[in-house]
Formats: structure tokens, sequence, C-alpha cells
């Protein structure tokens, strides 16, 4: 669905990342793990083709009729909106709003459950609230590829793993991209973790698939090895180069 060849960015005379490779299949859940300013949200941006700062080389290549959608750690809900035209916010924005994409909006947020609480304002809800309208809006895309840029990393921890759960079982049927910080989270979610980095101090980052969970996911962390493979992870993020 994706595949990813040689990819640099350069700011001015630093380069961020270098010759990264990467493919992505449909139905693959994959998490994205590195050090803060390390290159994962700009990555991200780039899959999007949303515009970054600085020189990218290499090739982006997804296949034709692929949609792509963003959720982003910040739920960005337009507060004078209401709930469901957040969620059906394209539809809105290009005056193509109707009966039918309202409709849809509202049964999205039966999904995420959040359908009783669509007469709100955006300003009543929790943060665990907004990133489930969040996700119903994602979910309106309809899209085939979803690129996760931490979305739950600013939850309570009941909240994430309830947005966790609930994300993976409505996502099953796409291809996900999840930056994270949290070897925790990956471990539960993904199908391979890959590990953005920098084996020297001051040199660019560059992508290596670490390892691939074994069970079904989202997984409980009520096995031994699980705990094993979590404290592996932190070992690599915190060896000497890492920014």
């Amino acid at each position: 669905m994706l595949h990813i060849q040689n990819l640099s960015l350069n700011f001015g005379d630093q380069t961020l990342f270098e010759r990264l490779n990467l493919s992505l299949h449909k139905k693959e859940w994959v998490s994205l793990l590195g050090s803060s300013g390390v290159g994962k949200s700009t990555l991200l941006r780039l899959i999007a083709g949303i515009d970054v700062q600085g020189s990218a080389q290499g090739q982006i290549n997804v296949e034709p009729n692929v949609r792509i959608a963003w959720l982003p750690q910040k739920d960005t809900l337009y507060p004078w909106l209401s709930i469901v035209d957040n969620v059906q916010l394209h539809a809105v924005l290009f005056g193509q709003k109707s009966a039918k994409t309202t409709e849809q909006a509202k049964l999205l947020l039966d999904k995420v459950g959040m359908f009783s609480h669509r007469h709100k304002a955006c300003s009543q809800l929790s943060g665990g609230q907004r990133q489930r309208v969040a996700l119903a809006r994602t979910l309106m895309q309809n899209a085939d590829l979803i690129l996760l840029d931490e979305p739950f990393s600013a939850l309570d921890a009941i909240s994430r793993h309830q947005l966790q759960n609930l994300a993976y079982e409505l996502l099953q049927e796409k291809t996900v991209l999840l930056v994270t910080h949290d070897p925790q989270e990956a471990l539960r979610l993904s199908q391979r973790i890959l590990v953005l980095r920098s084996l020297q101090p001051n040199q660019p980052a560059t992508l290596s698939e670490l390892l691939i969970p074994t069970g079904k996911a989202p997984r409980e962390f009520d096995h031994a090895n699980l705990w094993e493979l979590q404290q592996q992870l932190l070992q690599v993020l915190s060896a000497k180069g890492e920014r």
C-alpha cells in the first residue's frame, strides 16, 4: 500500500533522517518509536502530503486510489461547530453537508460511545471524549491508510487503555501507522515495531525494524515475555546516540 525508498530530509546543513525505507501492507498495524525530535511526526506529515520545512529527497509511493487520514495528538475540534459537524468536518468545509452525511456522523458517534453527548459543546467534553470524537471524524473520511500521531499520549491511563482498544477494534480493516513514545502501547497494538533513531550522537536518524510481537492484539501485559520485550525496547530507546 505504501513504499518509501531512500527518504532523507535536510534542514539547511542538518540532516534530520536519511535513507529511510519502509513498506506498509493492507490491514497491517505498525508502530514507530523514537525519541522526541528525531523526526517521527515529520515523517507522518511527509506521508500525508502535508508541507514541511526542509528539503526531502527519495520516494514516497502510495498505491493508486489509496486514501490517507491523519489523527494528530491534539484533537483539533472546532469549538464553534457542533460535535456532529466536527465529525462531518470535510462535508461542512466543502459545502457537502447533507442529511446523509449527518446521519453517518451520528452512527459513527454511536460507534465511539459519544452519541448521547452529541448535543454538548466541545468545551464540555473530557480529553478522552474529545479524542473519541476525533476518532469518529477520522472514520468519517473512510480512508485506507490511517496515520496516528500519538493520539492517546495526553490521556490518563484508563482512558488511554480504552481508546487503544476502541481504535484497534474500529481500524482492524485499515492499514495503520502509529507514532508513539510508549513501548507498551506499541507492544499492545502492533504487528511490527519500527524504531527511528540516531546510532551516533548528532548523526541523522535511520529506521530499523526492531521486533514482531506474537499473539493477537490488543495484547494484555499478563505474560512475562511482553514485559521482557518492553525492557528491550526501553534499552534500545535509551541507548547512547539517541537524541
